[in-house]
């Protein structure tokens, strides 16, 4: 009787539970980076666009935050079902028309409209408190193998698998360790930055700012570098999120409510292109001439 007793008390808390989704652990497992092998690094040739270009957009100071996605969900309010952190363009939500991000203030400090955004990262679980970032860093690449071509205004990306799918790409790391990078969350030496890096797709079409999965568009080089065939490099982004956390803080990312345990391998990251043709001209120009800008 008292074994029943207890399994019963047992059930109603992890209905409880279940209900206020606050009581799950946040993941436990942590991969240590500093036992991570290095990726080894590509090799670029003499046409190689070496050049590089950072946009400063702060780190959401503005606490812009929704449950939207404008690209995955366009006019679909709470479209994500997690909450994301947005750099970049200030009007960006569900119902943002390109209209509207053209017209819209940004917290770029080179005038840049394009929105940038991420799920939040939380302190505890999917109702804890919500980490401002400590850091973001946004650059525009080259090509390892050749010139790079200008983006179309108002091209919409994504890059990982927010399902945590095989698809998704390691986007964990530590300062001082960026060339490893880990599906898992990661633990960090002291004084250690914690790091997300969004490596984006940077192989256009040509024709098209969006598909209908949102990737087909703008696909990822092959493994030499080389873009695959009847598509043409773009500048290849690249962001990077840091958190200076504790080592033994506990957090996660805001995730799907059907991804298990808010797994790092499902930490993604969206991008909308909406620079003048003027300054993306001048982006490109930067980065085909092998400088670092600005």
């Amino acid at each position: 009787m008292a074994v029943a007793q207890h399994l019963v008390r047992r059930l109603c808390v992890l209905v409880a539970c279940t209900a206020l989704a606050a009581c799950s652990a946040p993941p436990a497992n942590r991969v240590d980076i500093t036992a991570v092998a290095p990726t080894p690094a590509s090799t670029e040739l003499p046409t190689a666009a070496t050049g590089s270009y950072t946009v400063d957009c702060g780190r959401d100071e503005e606490n812009h935050r929704n449950n939207d996605n404008l690209v995955a969900s366009p006019g679909v309010h709470d479209g994500a079902h997690h909450l994301h952190d947005y750099v970049g363009n200030l009007a960006t939500d569900a119902f943002s028309t390109d209209d509207v991000l053209a017209a819209a203030k940004t917290t770029c400090r080179d005038g840049d409209q394009s929105t940038y955004y991420w799920p939040a990262l939380r302190l505890g679980g999917h109702h804890a408190e919500v980490r401002t970032p400590d850091s973001v860093r946004i650059v525009f690449e080259g090509s390892p193998v050749s010139k790079v071509v200008a983006m179309p205004r108002f091209l919409r990306t994504v890059t990982g698998d927010a399902k945590a799918g095989p698809t998704g790409l390691p986007t964990w790391t530590c300062a001082g360790f960026t060339d490893r990078a880990i599906r898992d969350y990661p633990r960090c030496p002291a004084g250690s930055r914690m790091l997300r890096v969004y490596v984006f797709p940077s192989c256009w079409d040509g024709r098209s700012t969006d598909s209908p999965d949102h990737k087909a568009h703008l696909r990822f080089p092959t493994a030499n570098g080389s873009c695959p065939h009847a598509t043409f490099p773009v500048p290849r982004l690249r962001i990077e999120v840091g958190y200076d956390l504790p080592p033994d803080t506990e957090f996660s990312i805001d995730s799907f409510p059907d991804v298990a345990d808010r797994a790092a391998a499902s930490d993604h990251a969206h991008f909308i292109d909406v620079r003048t043709d003027r300054a993306m001209a001048d982006l490109v120009s930067c980065i085909n001439q092998g400088r670092v800008c600005p």
